[in-house]
């Protein structure tokens, strides 16, 4: 499918690494360490099973969630194409 100069399934590698880099992404915002007792955003304790699942978790699920709402997501724009610079 790759045209022009490129070679035969430069765009299966664009792909593989967009996900490769989302997937970096994600396993660094992974929180590590020792869990906190009280959330940090609002102060509540958060409850035991939400520590053992997710180890080194410093806020509690309704202040995660708000934190997540408001995560913007950034790229690297891997078509040349000045359409894609301009979204």
């Amino acid at each position: 499918m790759a045209g022009g100069w490129t070679r035969d399934g430069a765009v299966q590698d664009q792909i593989d690494d967009t996900v490769l880099d989302a997937v970096n992404g994600a396993r660094a915002r992974l929180p590590s360490g020792e869990s906190s007792t009280h959330c940090e955003d609002c102060g509540e304790d958060i409850p035991e099973p939400r520590r053992r699942a997710l180890p080194g978790t410093r806020t509690c699920v309704p202040c995660q969630s708000e934190r997540d709402a408001r995560r913007v997501m950034t790229g690297i724009n891997r078509r040349g194409s000045k359409d894609s610079q301009l979204r």
